[in-house]
């Protein structure tokens, strides 16, 4: 993939009013007008208050670690969504926290991991670490991380080293750590020693 394509999939362009107006009766009348309050913060400056439109906003955060083309007064800043803060029963997003990064930059994100494919029969891969930490360029942080498992054996291993980053990128979390694990399930290991004890009479009487 170039970097031209990635970073059109990656950046999203969104309008944001600036706002100067706070508290919270002035967030909830922008959520009645469907927006959501957000700060922009990052690189020294001032914290920068706008409203975001609220449907375009939950549609891109369904993409981990989204990237946002902000569209402020006619001119364009990159930003990095840093936090969410939603209603606990409606699950209507409250609040949005967000980070200036620049064309180039490097950032530290946590990706989760993405397991595919079917071990060998009889066995089940276990996802011990959901995610792990990367360094990569803000314009090309992936949704998730591929880990195959396909045909793999019961005690197959995958460490965070074994796990194949975008371009560029660099893994931050203990090399070592384990990832996924192939095993023969508890209950399975549980009936194979059901049918030998139940076995071992039977043959003894022979």
């Amino acid at each position: 993939m170039s970097e031209k394509k990635a970073q059109k999939e990656l950046t999203n362009k969104i309008e944001a009013d600036p706002r100067t107006t706070f508290g919270k009766g002035v967030a909830r009348k922008l959520r009645a007008a469907g927006k959501v309050p957000a700060v922009i913060y990052g690189h020294g400056t001032e914290p920068q208050h706008v409203s975001l439109p609220a449907h375009e906003v939950a549609l891109l955060l369904r993409k981990a670690n989204a990237i946002l083309d902000l569209q402020i007064s006619g001119a364009s800043q990159l930003a990095l969504v840093k936090d969410v803060q939603k209603d606990p029963v409606r699950q209507i997003i409250e609040h949005v926290d967000l980070i200036v990064v620049r064309q180039g930059e490097r950032v530290e994100v946590d990706v989760a991991i993405h397991v595919e494919g079917e071990p060998v029969s009889g066995t089940t891969a276990e996802l011990d670490a959901k995610s792990v930490s990367i360094e990569a360029l803000a314009t090309n942080i992936p949704q998730n991380l591929v880990v195959s498992v396909e045909g793999l054996e019961a005690g197959t291993q995958i460490f965070a080293k074994d796990v194949v980053l975008p371009e560029g990128s660099v893994l931050l979390t203990d090399p070592d750590t384990l990832v996924v694990a192939v095993s023969i399930p508890a209950e399975q290991d549980l009936g194979e020693v059901a049918e030998t004890t139940e076995a071992a009479p039977e043959e003894a009487a022979e």
